[in-house]
């Protein structure tokens, strides 16, 4: 049987992509979490406390994982646009009364 990387380009190879942002996303989760329990570990003496340090790194583990898999499915994740600048020329010399000294 042919292979399906034969009938699809990279760009439309749906499966691939999936499995590489469901790797990305599992090692992101580990090793952020435990780099949430480390820094847990060192800073904090409540239970409570490290606990949170470690959803804090979970969290951020999925949130970068959840950009980068948007970027690989070509959309990107909700942004504030950036206010948009108008550019009008500069006034010539002698167009300009309000800059001129008296």
């Amino acid at each position: 049987m042919a292979d399906n990387k034969e009938f699809f380009p990279p760009q439309y190879d749906v499966n691939a992509k999936w499995d590489a942002c469901l790797d990305l996303t599992v090692r992101r989760f580990v090793y952020s979490s435990l780099g949430g329990a480390f820094g847990g570990l060192l800073l904090f003496r409540s239970p409570v406390s490290r606990w949170a340090s470690v959803a804090f790194g979970a969290g951020l583990g999925i949130g970068s994982a959840y950009t980068e898999c948007s970027r690989l499915f070509e959309g990107s994740p909700a942004k504030l646009a950036a206010p948009k600048v108008i550019e009008t020329p500069a006034p010539q010399d002698g167009q300009d009364n309000l800059c001129k000294s008296r």
